[in-house]
């Protein structure tokens, strides 16, 4: 049992932010250009929408995350800040617009998620090609991650990303086994294992997933969901610290010590992880630069 966190006394009860979830306001020159071009643009990027603590660091290093297929998701998962409800049709300009976007900013690394779309026959799958497919026409020297949805699982929609060979493909699992049901209403852990573990069977070098601590997991749970991924083939995990968007979704129940990150840091590792990023400010696309080697 993780002796590291402390249990929330009530539910409603919002715990206040320990001092190492203090996060510096992002500077530097290169962050004050990609600023400048985003306002002047109105380019959309998942880095100022989400407001990520990691904004100006992961800038300055030429890498920038990008939200394809509208803003409101089908899905209603606890933990996730974005609107559910039923998205706007398709834009079939989003490919180029996206692909502009990361030329205008000049990006080495571009990582590219999307909402859930199950009111779409392909699940949109078909832009996600296309959005790739734009981006290696207009910026050939830039890399990519592709951070996708489980597609509900269905092989030919995962089989278009697979066609595109992104450098990367995660898929995050979010939460231990036990929590899935209630962080992710409509997912299934096993099915984003298998999801991961069919990206890798079929040629995909490197595949990647993350986790968010502090919604009422376990020591043990997290050991096992690190297991799981390995098992899987994953090569790269991202552990951080969960926080609550607003009063309406899931409470943090712990704040994970910064010890206590670098001991599953450290786990991971040992299980055989290529690259493990764990600790409280971690997102899904830190450091992202990095996990393509």
């Amino acid at each position: 049992m993780n002796t590291d966190v402390a249990p929330v006394k009530s539910k409603t009860e919002r715990k206040p932010k320990p001092k190492w979830l203090r996060v510096k306001l992002p500077t530097g020159k290169k962050y004050t250009e990609l600023r400048s071009l985003v306002d002047k643009y109105d380019l959309h990027t998942i880095c100022t929408s989400g407001s990520c603590p990691n904004m100006g660091e992961c800038w300055s290093e030429g890498t920038a995350t990008f939200m394809i297929l509208g803003n409101v998701c089908t899905r209603s998962c606890g933990f996730c800040g974005v609107k559910t409800g039923r998205p706007e049709t398709v834009d079939w300009d989003e490919p180029e617009k996206v692909a502009r976007s990361i030329k205008l900013m000049q990006i080495k690394h571009a990582v590219v998620t999307s909402v859930d779309r199950d009111d779409l026959k392909d699940m949109g799958s078909i832009i996600w090609a296309e959005t790739v497919k734009a981006i290696r026409r207009m910026n050939p020297e830039t890399t990519l991650e592709t951070l996708i949805p489980d597609f509900q699982g269905n092989e030919r929609n995962i089989d278009r990303i697979i066609e595109v060979m992104p450098e990367v493909v995660s898929h995050n699992m979010e939460t231990v086994k036990r929590l899935t049901r209630e962080v992710r209403i409509q997912a299934k852990y096993d099915r984003s294992l298998a999801v991961l573990k069919y990206l890798k069977d079929n040629g995909i070098k490197r595949t990647k997933s993350g986790i968010m601590l502090g919604l009422g997991e376990q020591e043990e749970e997290v050991i096992q969901t690190l297991k799981d991924l390995r098992e899987a083939g994953v090569d790269v995990v991202t552990i951080g610290q969960y926080l609550q968007p607003s009063k309406k979704h899931l409470p943090v129940k712990q704040f994970v010590t910064p010890d206590q990150f670098k001991k599953y840091e450290q786990i991971g590792l040992d299980l055989g992880f290529r690259h493990v990023e764990s600790s409280a400010l971690v997102r899904s696309s830190y450091k992202a630069q990095k996990h393509i080697n």
